[in-house]
């Protein structure tokens, strides 16, 4: 297996959380672009995939991966009910924020930003951490629940649930907050221990 393990030793590494883009690379390799095969192709749901190291990782296992990518656009992209597409990826980008998941958040936090406009609140959440006020009770709120959900998953109580309802937040809102923030508690482990972010080339010396 040691074929399989890369290094980078030269990896220009981001040394803050950021909404800018940022690259991926992993410490094993992933199967190669034109030699994935038609199950692992099929695994990856959207073909631009095949494109990502991580995915083409991930697809060493078109099983997992299959079903990991359901869940993920399950959560994030069917928004037919439920709360809107901001609040979800804010709750994302702040397990991820928590957790350390640099690459994670600088994705969902751009998509906070993207779906609701509010790039400096989403800034100040990578910024300042997860305790920072956003400026207002529902966005608070669902970043507290996103956070105590990571710290200790047993330990989100009543008490957690009455906030969100406090916040104007009902049955299926509250569904889909503990989705998104409990997918990201597991996905950022994941990404954390396969691989790291690096700053892409376009941006080293930018300011």
């Amino acid at each position: 297996m040691t074929d399989l393990v890369t290094d980078y030793p030269a990896l220009a590494r981001p040394d803050a959380f950021t909404q800018r883009g940022l690259g991926w690379v992993p410490w094993l390799a992933p199967v190669a672009e034109d030699a994935l095969s038609d199950l692992q192709r099929d695994a990856l749901i959207e073909p631009a995939r095949a494109g990502m190291p991580y995915f083409r990782l991930l697809a060493r296992d078109p099983a997992a991966l299959k079903a990991r990518t359901l869940t993920d656009l399950d959560i994030f992209a069917n928004t037919s009910s439920g709360i809107g597409r901001a609040e979800r990826e804010l709750a994302a980008a702040a397990t991820s924020r928590r957790n350390g998941c640099v690459f994670c958040a600088s994705v969902h936090a751009a998509a906070a930003t993207r779906e609701s406009g509010r790039e400096d609140d989403v800034q100040r959440l990578l910024d300042a951490g997860t305790d920072t006020d956003l400026g207002d009770e529902r966005w608070n709120a669902i970043v507290a629940v996103s956070v105590a959900l990571t710290d200790t998953p047993l330990g989100l109580g009543p008490d957690d649930i009455a906030r969100l309802r406090a916040a104007d937040l009902d049955d299926d809102d509250i569904v889909d907050i503990l989705g998104a923030a409990s997918f990201f508690h597991w996905a950022n482990r994941l990404m954390l221990s396969l691989g790291e972010p690096e700053v892409p080339t376009r941006q080293r010396g930018a300011s």
